[in-house]
């Protein structure tokens, strides 16, 4: 199993393909399983790397104070564990959040940006439902469930009713990704959660250099694409790309049109270029 230790935990990572460094950041609760729909077409010309964040998946989960800001220092260390001075950087959800905070921090490391279904937080962003909300951060719910369930009724708010009518077999594969290996325990959540609340990206995305694409869902649940929109307002020079009628993860429900765009916008940014 591949690890490297990274501060004070030890980061679980996979490798798909060569060529230039594509680095997959996932997003809350999450494991590197889930860009399983999306690896295949991006390792054909590159070297993805994707990696379980600290409170999930096969990584260490300590149950300390997280931040977005301690996020982003894991994944440069990952990046310089590794031997990668610059990569794509490709995040979504809070994986997007993490990446911002990654650009901003260690804007070396980065060749382009890939900003999918996020947000910068904080008082400018747009806020789902109060359903959602209290979906999304009720661990008490958590607690009173199976794991399973819990994978089950977290599908709604990942894809459109359409789109999971029409692919039963899929969901049971996308329930399978989230059981596989070790499920995020409920303080991973509670502490990735906290990191979300409390990041503030807003009044920095000026500062973003990096070549950068958005792209997002219209019918994004937990981060409505409004925060999309405004993310490539801030960022300079930033591509937005909305995907019509499509869920928070527009990866999986939208595969071929979101890696033709991804693979478009990796392919004009090339450093070898």
């Amino acid at each position: 199993m591949p690890t490297v230790t990274v501060s004070d935990i030890s980061i679980y990572y996979e490798t798909h393909g060569e060529g230039e460094p594509l680095l997959l950041i996932m997003g809350y609760g999450g494991n590197c399983r889930w860009w399983n729909s999306q690896i295949p077409a991006l390792s054909q010309e590159y070297r993805v790397v994707a990696f379980d964040n600290r409170g999930a998946g096969r990584s260490d989960k300590p149950d300390v104070p997280y931040t977005i800001e301690m996020m982003a220092a894991d994944t440069a260390g990952l990046l310089e564990a590794l031997a990668i001075d610059a990569a794509h950087i490709y995040g979504v959800s809070m994986g997007g959040m993490i990446a911002q905070e990654l650009t901003l921090r260690h804007p070396d490391k980065v060749i382009s940006l890939i900003l999918g279904c996020t947000t910068p937080g904080g008082p400018n962003s747009i806020l789902a439902d109060a359903e959602t909300l209290t979906f999304l951060f009720d661990t008490e719910r958590r607690k009173r469930l199976t794991q399973e369930e819990d994978a089950r009724e977290t599908l709604p708010y990942l894809f459109t009713q359409e789109f999971m009518d029409k692919n039963p077999e899929l969901m049971d594969a996308v329930v399978a990704s989230m059981l596989e290996y070790d499920v995020t325990p409920i303080h991973g959540y509670q502490r990735q959660g906290e990191a979300i609340m409390r990041l503030n990206a807003y009044d920095r995305l000026t500062e973003i250099k990096a070549p950068t694409l958005v792209i997002a869902g219209t019918a994004d649940r937990l981060i409505p694409v409004e925060n999309s929109r405004l993310l490539a307002s801030r960022i300079p020079d930033a591509e937005l790309v909305i995907l019509e009628d499509v869920g928070h993860g527009f990866f999986t429900e939208a595969l071929e049109e979101a890696s033709k765009a991804v693979l478009a916008f990796l392919g004009r940014h090339r450093r070898s270029a």
